[in-house]
């Protein structure tokens, strides 16, 4: 588990394509590493991967093609920066959310604006995540919590403060540019929960219709 904020930025310094996979290996930065076990968990622009090799100047991970297909990380170059958070330990502050580190979807940033010393950015996220996004509510982006300042369908803001810009690969978003999202996981427990006994009859979507709210008494 991971809290969303982000403690180094990273550098992608090799990509090993590996039988349809890939390793990386990423240099840390300032990352402190000295806590840090063959088979720890790292959130890596907000992807949960496990250190295989600790090389003392960063780490190496393997990507899966589930992982490769679900995220940005697919689209990695030798040099791009990334946004790197250790894992969440017992007794660390919870200073953003709770954070799985499993990614649900691909956004695209469309539009960056200046607003006085902070950015706006227009984030927009796929249909079916659309549900899951609530103004003032939580949403990672990139491995970064940030909150949802407004809503307007599949689209949402984020009002990006200087220190978040100089502290992540924030700053370097533009129209266009491609963000791992993952969703409030209370959202996704919540509707789970709303649906009942019908989360165990197979072959059941999961997903929670006008028609259903209204037959279980949530709507008049």
């Amino acid at each position: 588990m991971f809290t969303g904020i982000i403690e180094a930025i990273g550098t992608i310094r090799a990509i090993e394509p590996r039988g349809g996979d890939v390793r990386l290996r990423i240099a840390t930065g300032k990352l402190d590493l000295g806590d840090v076990k063959l088979g720890d968990s790292i959130a890596t622009n907000g992807v949960c991967l496990t250190a295989v090799e600790l090389p003392g100047d960063g780490y190496v991970a393997d990507v899966s093609t589930e992982t490769l297909a679900c995220s940005t990380l697919k689209d990695l170059k030798v040099g791009a920066v990334v946004n790197l958070e250790k894992a969440l330990q017992p007794q660390s502050r919870l200073g953003g959310h709770i954070v799985s580190g499993h990614v649900d979807g691909i956004g695209e940033v469309v539009s960056r604006e200046v607003s006085a010393r902070a950015i706006l950015f227009r984030v927009r996220a796929p249909r079916e995540l659309a549900k899951y996004i609530a103004m003032k509510g939580s949403v990672t982006v990139d491995g970064i919590s940030l909150t949802v300042n407004d809503v307007a369908g599949t689209d949402f803001v984020l009002t990006i403060v200087p220190h978040t810009v100089q502290e992540t690969n924030i700053g370097s978003w533009a129209p266009g540019t491609k963000v791992n999202l993952e969703v409030d996981v209370i959202a996704r427990y919540l509707e789970r929960l709303l649906m009942g006994e019908k989360a165990a009859d197979a072959g059941h979507g999961g997903g929670i219709s006008m028609a259903f709210l209204a037959e279980h008494g949530f709507m008049k």
